[in-house]
């Protein structure tokens, strides 16, 4: 702030050079004309005093004027708080002024339009959670009802009607169960227990698990190649279970009938590996690719829950890595397929 002040103090010296001297000239000239003599120490002495105390008076009201002015400008525009504003950082140099409060101006709006953005999904969130949360409660209630109203006394109705609200009880369980481990990956409060693991036994696994979902549809889970050597990886594997399942789930939900989900692992640096899940099915448009790992987020707007989950797979599935610090990428050609994939903490060498 040195080079401010300094052009700040040069004004208020100036003009306060330009007073004393027509003074200090004026009074000369009296002196001349009518007194017949000069006193030079008293016109010294004078001289000094006008120049300081024009220079304090000149610099103490400039800076209280462009105080008031400025503070007016904060109050009644309200692009910012008065509170910012200090009298210790106020100057007579009106260039430094005018870029701070363009400064703060550009701040206050890149801020109200990120308090738009934000007001905009939280009432897209709280939509769709309550269109995801209506769905199961009124199924449950009405079958609840018609118990209550009588049907519980007919055996076969009573055991359909249980089961079936049973059903709407497990994902309202599904769907509170997934939030709250969302928040609490958010809030820290989900901690990761790393270990060492082969990441392709793993895999295997979890095709196995889902070996039957992807049979109804005739989906066929594969390796891109023969695996035969150990790929071990540090992360916490409980977790990453959950990635690959959530991926592969939804590759399953959205793939073709007699198509194929692929994983690959590859290198990507000296110690990070990179695990790619790709499948053949109806792909996702470009425009819907930035908001895919959003909570309730679906590309089909239709509000068809026809493939099932909780909406909060992808979700989990960021919050995940992004808890292990690790990346996650999308690519997708529309009608053609899709790939997900993240990178992993690789070991060196299996011991």
């Amino acid at each position: 702030m040195a080079k401010e002040f300094k052009r700040s103090y040069k004004f208020a010296f100036y003009t306060s050079g330009f007073i004393t001297a027509f003074l200090v000239v004026l009074i000369f000239m009296y002196q001349v004309l009518y007194v017949d003599a000069i006193y030079w120490q008293p016109l010294l002495i004078f001289g000094i005093c006008c120049a300081v105390f024009s220079f304090l008076i000149i610099q103490l009201r400039i800076e209280h004027f462009i105080y008031k002015r400025v503070k007016a400008v904060y109050d009644n525009v309200s692009l910012l708080e008065s509170s910012n504003l200090q009298e210790k950082q106020i100057t007579t140099d009106m260039a430094t002024l005018t870029k701070e409060i363009e400064k703060f101006a550009k701040g206050k709006k890149l801020e109200i339009e990120s308090l738009k953005v934000r007001e905009n999904y939280r009432k897209e969130f709280m939509g769709n959670i309550a269109h995801e949360l209506k769905t199961p409660l009124f199924t449950v209630q009405g079958y609840v009802l018609t118990l209550i109203d009588g049907a519980i006394k007919d055996k076969k109705v009573r055991d359909k009607y249980l089961e079936r609200a049973s059903k709407g009880v497990d994902r309202l369980i599904y769907i509170v169960r997934d939030l709250d481990m969302i928040n609490k990956l958010e809030t820290g409060d989900l901690h990761l227990y790393k270990e060492k693991y082969n990441i392709v036994e793993l895999i295997g696994s979890v095709f196995e698990m889902l070996e039957m979902k992807a049979a109804k549809k005739n989906i066929s889970l594969t390796f891109d190649m023969d695996y035969e050597d150990k790929i071990m990886v540090f992360s916490d594997k409980e977790r990453i279970q959950q990635v690959l399942t959530n991926l592969i789930v939804n590759s399953i939900k959205y793939g073709k009938n007699d198509g194929t989900t692929e994983v690959s692992i590859e290198n990507l640096t000296k110690n990070k590996i990179i695990i790619r899940i790709t499948d053949n099915g109806e792909g996702i448009e470009q425009k819907n690719i930035p908001r895919l790992f959003e909570r309730f987020y679906r590309v089909d707007k239709s509000g068809s829950r026809k493939e099932g989950g909780s909406g909060l797979g992808l979700s989990i599935v960021k919050h995940i890595l992004e808890a292990h610090k690790e990346k996650t990428y999308v690519e997708s050609d529309f009608g053609v397929g899709s790939e997900f994939s993240f990178t992993l903490e690789k070991l060196k060498k299996h011991l």
